[in-house]
């Protein structure tokens, strides 16, 4: 009838989508496990195992994805975890200040850490991925030494109060880590902003061409630093979960996060060059990565097997990626 528009499915746009490569993948790696590991994985205690998982890491890969996508990296994230764990356990562990102000400290701290992350790369123009790693170890170093020199050892005890347990470290249903209903929060508002505000559009246009994005009146520097603050209190807020949740914080906490955040944001289609990515995409690579992780563990074989796995994840997702992105910018020119 006149007047009237027919909608209709557009593979073709949804093969162009970043996240459409993510999605084939978190479906064949979910599949995979429920067949290889049986009942134990798909059951509620094997969703709990790979969800509490893939929330943790979540919360640290919403951030660090947008700084992907608006060019740079983050790789200071690891010590960033432990510093921020470590400071509450000290302040409210250590020195018995009441454990909400812990908290504050803790994701201050981590603030800070990704403030001058933030500072030093815009004013010496140095790559993001020198100085994050720079501080890596830099931070690790900060803590190891002020943590021996303060309390004697490398892992603080700390109890939290109810309220910062029911926030923090509390398993739902007895399986369910609380950080998943952060994670699910955190996936809302950085949707939000990458959709529905403007600085998703800057945050697109510095990735995409940064001198551009500059000359367009673009504040390029302010959106950098603050898309690093996010990330040092992101990280931070793990900290804190993982020592609400087991009562304690350890200096060498976190390590292991530094490269998994960057291959759960590639797997999710989030490009190493920037400037292309969805929060959509990163949240089922994260799923990805977690259930890669967890699921091998119910199949009864070596864990070895995880990282060969996780590699080739890896490596498939930098080729997509690039597929989809030449789809995208080729179907936009024919539109042009």
């Amino acid at each position: 009838m006149a007047g009237q528009t027919k909608s209709r499915f557009d593979f073709g746009t949804l093969l162009r989508r970043p996240e459409f490569g993510a999605l084939i993948g978190t479906i064949v790696v979910f599949v995979f496990f429920s067949v290889a590991g049986g009942e134990p994985f798909t059951d509620l205690g094997g969703w709990a195992a790979w969800l509490n998982v893939a929330s943790e890491l979540g919360i640290i890969a919403l951030p660090v994805a947008l700084i992907m996508i608006a060019g740079d990296l983050d790789l200071s994230v690891g010590s960033t975890i432990a510093a921020g764990g470590v400071t509450m356990a000290v302040v409210s562990g250590f020195f018995d200040v009441p454990t909400p102000i812990g908290v504050v400290a803790g994701l201050a701290f981590g603030a800070l850490i990704g403030f001058i992350n933030g500072i030093i790369i815009v004013r010496t123009n140095l790559p993001s991925f020198v100085v994050t790693l720079a501080t890596q170890f830099a931070v690790f170093g900060l803590v190891l030494g002020l943590c021996k020199l303060i309390t004697g050892t490398v892992a603080v005890n700390v109890k939290a109060d109810e309220g910062v347990k029911a926030i923090f470290g509390t398993l739902l249903f007895g399986n369910f880590e609380t950080a998943i209903v952060i994670w699910a929060v955190l996936a809302l508002l950085v949707a939000w902003i990458l959709i529905k505000t403007k600085y998703g559009n800057w945050i697109y246009a510095i990735g995409g061409d940064m001198v551009s994005a500059k000359a367009t009146g673009i504040p390029v520097n302010k959106v950098r630093v603050w898309l690093f603050v996010g990330s040092g209190t992101a990280s931070a807020l793990v900290g804190v979960i993982q020592a609400s949740l087991y009562d304690s914080a350890q200096v060498s906490g976190g390590a292991s996060f530094v490269f998994n955040s960057i291959i759960a944001v590639v797997v999710g289609g989030v490009l190493l060059t920037g400037g292309y990515g969805s929060v959509v995409g990163v949240i089922l690579g994260t799923m990805t990565f977690a259930i890669v992780s967890q699921g091998i563990f119910f199949t009864g074989w070596d864990s070895d097997w995880a990282s060969l796995i996780l590699g080739g994840l890896l490596l498939v997702a930098v080729l997509t990626n690039n597929t989809f992105r030449r789809l995208a910018f080729s179907s936009g020119k024919k539109k042009g």
